[in-house]
């Protein structure tokens, strides 16, 4: 059974000799660890992910960061270069294919190489273990602000070497949220060590005087997550970080919509973390914030995407996130040129920059929501810890078998998936059904009171269809959907 104990320094260099063999990574050189402390050590702050986030929230600033990765190296250079001039992002990332989340590197050479016959990118992100740490370390050259690999990856041990010994200062993910929103079958409990390794990794470089940032992954399933939710899997991913040894925390959450329960959720989210950490034992913690721009359908017509981008970009500032992800206006058809990336970033700039001074003013509507998602967090993760008997690795491996935590519209098969949210008439996410998950009967019957009162006041039944028709709502231009009519609306449900 996984616990969340710090690895032995042995038995990480054991497994780290295991791990080095998965892939022809170039020379055995490329990987010596003391090399790269010694490199990571040499990196100006500005370039440093880390650092730079420390400096961005002493400020009071939101900075930016797109999603972007393809096959080719040189193609993959040239659209970061792109995004930083004219995007003006203030930190870069490198999204990663899909067959190098699956580790089936083979595949992931076999689609470079068509790639490079073709002359255009074949695989839907960049293939970082492939290029290896020289590949990785030309991306890193060629830039002049922090890169971060951002994935969706149960297994990132090797992945997570070769961009550290190449230069990135930061890598996002996590045993569970790279898991129970991304794979099928995949144990909870071995994702859970991967990552124990890769944070064991980040610890070791804090331990030879090197900050690197580590992020767990917010949004989850991206699609009607009940802030609690994502926040009690942001702290859980934290507290295991900090256990292998992690330093600075970037925590993140994805959009829902009502601009109070976002602010609060992103209020509420720092303030717990720090107070987990602490509580747990975990001293001289940074912690910052993240905000994923919406995650779920958007409209076809980009003048309405651009009003969401910009819409989540006062929500982020409002909330104080240190950090921003942004999206594009062709999130609705496909994969975005590097024109619109860069349209998206910069609309998302000007949005921050232009309420960095402002603040939402307090109110018992901002001071309830924060109280009430607290409150849901606090009873999550004291049936996680008493699952565990004291250890949150095995508490949570239990608590999602048993459904006292579950993300809705999980791929999991190890996530229970009985709870279904929907929203109220304010538009704030609410839970319909809760399955097994570990709330209180106070609790459960305000969030049944707030589904009742939109229901009556909309004249409908408190039903599925309601859950659906949330789904679709911001794409067609709403917040909280009206009951769509009948005809429609039982083409959905069989659908």
């Amino acid at each position: 059974m996984v616990r969340n104990k710090k690895m032995l320094i042995e038995e990480f260099f054991e497994i780290r000799g295991e791990i080095l063999k998965q892939w022809n990574t170039g020379s055995h050189d490329d990987l010596d660890i003391e090399k790269a402390v010694a490199k990571l050590k040499n990196i100006p702050p500005h370039k440093n992910f880390a650092l730079k986030l420390r400096e961005a929230k002493k400020n009071g600033v939101t900075l930016i960061q797109p999603r972007a990765g393809v096959a080719r190296l040189d193609e993959h250079i040239e659209l970061l270069q792109f995004l930083e001039k004219e995007g003006k992002a203030d930190f870069l990332p490198s999204t990663i294919d899909s067959y190098t989340r699956q580790n089936r590197y083979q595949h992931a050479q076999d689609g470079i190489d068509e790639s490079e016959k073709k002359g255009r990118s074949l695989l839907n992100g960049f293939p970082a273990v492939n290029h290896g740490v020289e590949g990785c370390s030309k991306v890193f050259d060629s830039i002049n602000v922090p890169i971060q690999a951002r994935h969706g990856t149960p297994d990132a041990r090797l992945l997570s070497e070769i961009i550290h010994a190449s230069g990135w200062t930061s890598n996002e993910g996590g045993g569970i949220s790279y898991n129970i929103p991304y794979a099928k079958s995949i144990s909870l409990e071995e994702t859970i060590k991967n990552w124990q390794y890769c944070d064991r990794l980040v610890g070791y470089y804090q331990e030879q005087g090197v900050e690197l940032n580590r992020e767990p992954y917010g949004p989850l399933t991206g699609t009607l997550v009940p802030p609690s939710i994502s926040n009690t899997v942001a702290i859980i991913e934290s507290l295991l970080a900090a256990e292998q040894g992690v330093k600075n925390l970037t925590v993140g959450y994805g959009q829902g919509g009502n601009m109070v329960q976002d602010v609060a959720a992103l209020r509420a989210l720092e303030e717990q973390t720090n107070h987990y950490l602490k509580l747990f034992g975990y001293e001289d913690m940074f912690v910052t914030t993240v905000l994923h721009q919406w995650m779920g359908g958007f409209p076809s017509d980009e003048s309405e995407a651009m009003a969401l981008i910009a819409y989540a970009s006062t929500v982020a500032t409002y909330g104080g996130a240190t950090k921003m992800i942004t999206k594009t206006t062709h999130e609705s058809f496909g994969v975005p040129t590097k024109e619109a990336n860069a349209k998206g970033l910069r609309a998302s700039k000007f949005i921050t920059n232009l309420v960095k001074d402002q603040t939402m003013p307090d109110s018992i509507e901002l001071q309830f929501e924060i109280r009430q998602i607290k409150k849901e967090v606090d009873s999550l993760i004291e049936a996680i810890v008493r699952e565990g008997k004291g250890d949150i690795a095995r508490g949570a491996v239990k608590a999602f078998k048993k459904g006292l935590i579950d993300i809705p519209f999980a791929p999991s098969e190890l996530n229970y998936g009985k709870i279904l949210p929907a929203r109220d008439l304010e538009g704030k996410i609410r839970i319909l059904e809760f399955g097994n998950l570990a709330m209180s009967d106070e609790t459960k019957e305000f969030h049944k009171a707030k589904l009742e009162e939109r229901a009556k006041l909309q004249n409908r039944e408190l039903s599925i269809q309601m859950v659906i028709d949330d789904i679709y709502a911001v794409s067609n231009g709403n917040l909280v959907q009206q009951q769509i009519n009948s005809q429609l609306s039982d083409k959905r449900v069989k659908l």
